[in-house]
């Protein structure tokens, strides 16, 4: 897919939508008296608050703004924070992995909404669904988390939020707004992104808007022959030995927001669509062809003489379809060509929570809550020829998943240096599937599968208890330590329990970890559960700061891969896979230091920073290595500033990977070294961002980033014309700029 499709719409007619709201944000505002300060709608807790915890990062607006001209994948915000990897996906649909956990395994939230993807590739993830220009705040937990935060996962969690509202001061009207644009190099990567605010002191109105579109990608050198395709194509181009591809992407998000506050209380509502035009995976068998969501998102906090109270509702749709895009072949069938393989999806979100802060005391805070999801997925293949006829394939049909959780946290100030946490969470998960069938009903095999699955009973309930607890010890002002314990509970989605057909290209179809191998589910899964021991210890003094981080976790029912029924798997290529309870263990540590290293008149001043990670998991069971596992890996960086102007430079360094999944055929990738280069300049209320991502033009294969398998014949695991047995290409030397203008 070296070049996006531009001729595809959206589905709503957006650009009036968006000259209309301006023009009456502009109609509205004429004649305002403008104020020089927006005041923020935050609402705190009446009782005092424990010190913040030293395993969670908190990432606000100034933190991320070096960072979003050089990427369109809000995943990658993250990637600078010590433990957090990425696992590469398509161009804005990275998963974040958290000390070895990463995807569902993880509790990620993006404005209170619990996304789920839904796509059997998992294309459509939490973060691709709020573009990066749009993030004010992330929040990562990684040791000690509070099971309000947590449920349905093992790992850790990310919380992501957009900015907050903006309000006038009393009697006055408020007028805001922020314009910017980027372009990188490789992939000839453009965007841009608006916002517009009009606001009296009460009401807050929003508007913002942001595309992307890139290219395919190229690496520094050739890693591939240059025609990998054989036979018949429709629409391919010649994919350079360089090129990465299925990795251009289009990209466009929008969303109308309304604030309104009284003294301590506030409510807002978010209606917001997104639309991907398209998006290729170089590591799926498949390519996004369509993905557009809808969501409302009300909520309101408050705050009263015994705490806070907040409140949420969301009711998201998503429609996303996937199909082979330009890069891969498409087939041939019995009266001729036809048009691939379409796959649609179609999910239903709904949720709610209710939470409440209880200042029980000056020092001790209670936390409780109930949270309520209510998910719907088809997934549904219409025939195409070729042997995909002359029925649709239903991989899921009438998907169910419900969670309802209750939790309670008590958080207590013992003294001015021992603070303690407790926090326990039940939550009850019911999972069920409606009856498949296979595209022809008739034929043995798929007569076979779909009788027997649809003959079981396939509803499911999980009682899962999530533990949190943890003590904080801070003899100083400079010095803080923690230990926890927790207890994290997953229950299998959708796809790992229900997806049902064993034929060689239905299983190439289902593959949400990107190893190239196909999938069928398994009914009769548990839930994982995970027992983590972590401690923290953070010195902060004057001019420098140091964070060691170890830990510890058993996970018991991990869901890894075995040779599916009645296959017969072999060593050294993709394989049908299916999913099985086992036993894991993964253990590891976290480094991160920064030192100010002075300045000179005239000149600046100079601050390095550092970060270490290192972790191993081990799947106890067959004594295989876990996948996707990062190895020993490093980051240090030198910051210059002077007044307005800020320097970087940053030096990426990772070891080879060698312990890999034997099981998933995992392809071992080589040691690398990187250079970057960031620059920005403010002036009055215009930014200016330059930077080059790998400036030293470095080949090197992304550990993370499963098995290349983005162009040729992609429909079976192990057919010739494609590039099996190679690791997913980093990208290529690339320039960047990008400029934001406020106003």
């Amino acid at each position: 897919m070296k070049h996006c499709n531009t001729n595809q719409q959206p589905v709503w007619a957006l650009r009036p939508l968006v000259a209309i709201t301006l023009s009456i944000f502009a109609s509205l505002s004429y004649g305002a008296e403008p104020v020089g300060e927006a005041t923020l709608g935050s609402i705190e807790v009446t009782a005092k608050k424990s010190a913040t915890s030293p395993s969670t990062e908190q990432l606000k607006a100034n933190d991320l703004t070096a960072q979003k001209p050089a990427t369109s994948d809000t995943a990658s915000l993250l990637k600078n924070t010590a433990g957090v990897q990425l696992n590469t996906a398509g161009g804005v649909s990275s998963l974040p992995s958290i000390r070895g956990l990463a995807d569902d395994r993880l509790r990620i939230k993006v404005n209170g909404i619990d996304y789920i993807s839904a796509c059997a590739n998992h294309m459509n993830p939490a973060l691709s669904y709020i573009d990066p220009t749009q993030v004010g705040s992330i929040k990562i937990y990684s040791g000690a988390i509070p099971v309000g935060v947590g449920g349905d996962s093992i790992g850790g969690a990310i919380v992501v939020n957009g900015k907050e509202p903006q309000f006038a001061s009393t009697g006055q009207i408020l007028r805001a707004g922020e314009i910017g644009g980027f372009y990188r190099s490789n992939g000839n990567g453009v965007g841009g992104n608006l916002s517009a605010t009009l606001a009296t002191d009460k009401l807050s109105l929003n508007f913002n808007s942001s595309t992307a579109q890139s290219d395919n990608y190229k690496s520094a050198k050739a890693f591939k022959p240059d025609t990998m395709a054989t036979g018949t194509t429709i629409g391919n181009h010649l994919i350079a030995g360089d090129e990465v591809a299925s990795s251009a992407y289009n990209t466009q998000n929008h969303e109308l927001s309304a604030a309104y506050k009284v003294n301590n209380h506030m409510v807002d509502a978010k209606f917001g669509y997104q639309h991907i035009i398209n998006q290729g995976f170089p590591n799926q068998h498949m390519d996004m062809t369509g993905n557009d969501s809808i969501h409302f998102n009300l909520g309101y906090k408050g705050a009263y003489d015994w705490g806070n109270l907040s409140a949420r509702y969301y009711n998201e749709y998503t429609r996303h379809k996937m199909n082979f895009a330009e890069d891969k072949l498409f087939w041939y069938g019995p009266t001729g060509t036809v048009p691939g393989m379409p796959m649609d999806t179609a999910g239903r979100n709904i949720g709610a929570s209710l939470k409440g802060d209880i200042a029980l005391s000056d020092n001790h805070i209670l936390k409780i809550g109930t949270e309520y999801q209510r998910y719907r997925l088809n997934d549904w293949w219409s025939p195409s020829g070729g042997g995909m006829w002359p029925n649709t394939f239903w991989n899921i049909h009438d998907g169910q998943r419900d969670r309802l959780g209750i939790f309670g946290d008590l958080e207590s100030n013992w003294s001015e240096k021992w603070a303690t946490q407790v926090g326990v969470r039940y939550e009850q998960v019911k999972t069920n599937t409606g009856t498949v069938q296979g595209y022809n009903t008739t034929m043995a095999n798929y007569l076979a599968e779909s009788k027997a699955f649809n003959a079981r009973d396939r509803k499911r309930t999980d009682h899962n208890i999530d533990i949190n607890l943890s003590a904080r010890y801070s003899p100083n002002d400079s010095q803080t330590f923690e230990g926890a314990f927790t207890r994290k509970t997953r229950s299998p989605n959708l796809y790992e329990r229900y997806t049902w057909s064993t034929g060689g290209m239905a299983m190439a179809m289902n593959n949400w970890v990107n190893d190239g191998n196909g999938y069928v589910g398994n009914i009769d899964l548990k839930p994982e559960v995970a027992h983590t021991l972590s401690f923290t210890a953070s010195l902060n003094k004057a001019q420098w700061g140091l964070k060691f981080s170890p830990y510890y976790t058993e996970v018991n029912n991990y869901i890894d891969a075995a040779c599916a029924p009645g296959k017969t798997c072999k060593a050294g290529q993709f394989n049908s896979l299916t999913l099985v309870n086992q036993d894991a263990r993964l253990y590891g540590a976290d480094l991160s230091a920064y030192a100010s290293l002075g300045s000179i008149d005239g000149v600046g001043a100079f601050k390095a920073q550092a970060s270490i990670g290192y972790i191993k998991g081990t799947n106890k069971t067959t004594g295989d290595n876990l996948y996707n596992i990062m190895p020993l890996n490093g980051k240090l960086s030198l910051t210059h500033t002077l007044g307005k102007w800020s320097n970087t430079i940053e030096t990426e360094l990772v070891k080879s990977k060698d312990n890999v999944s034997q099981a998933r055929y995992e392809i071992k990738t080589a040691g690398y070294g990187l250079l970057h280069l960031r620059s920005s300049y403010e002036w009055k209320n215009l930014r200016f961002d330059v930077g080059v991502e790998n400036l030293l033009n470095k080949q090197y294969a992304l550990p993370l980033g499963g098995a290349y398998i983005g162009q040729g014949r992609t429909m079976s695991l192990n057919g010739a014309g494609a590039p099996y047995g190679i690791q997913v290409a980093g990208a290529g030397r690339s320039f960047y700029a990008g400029i934001n203008a406020k106003f």
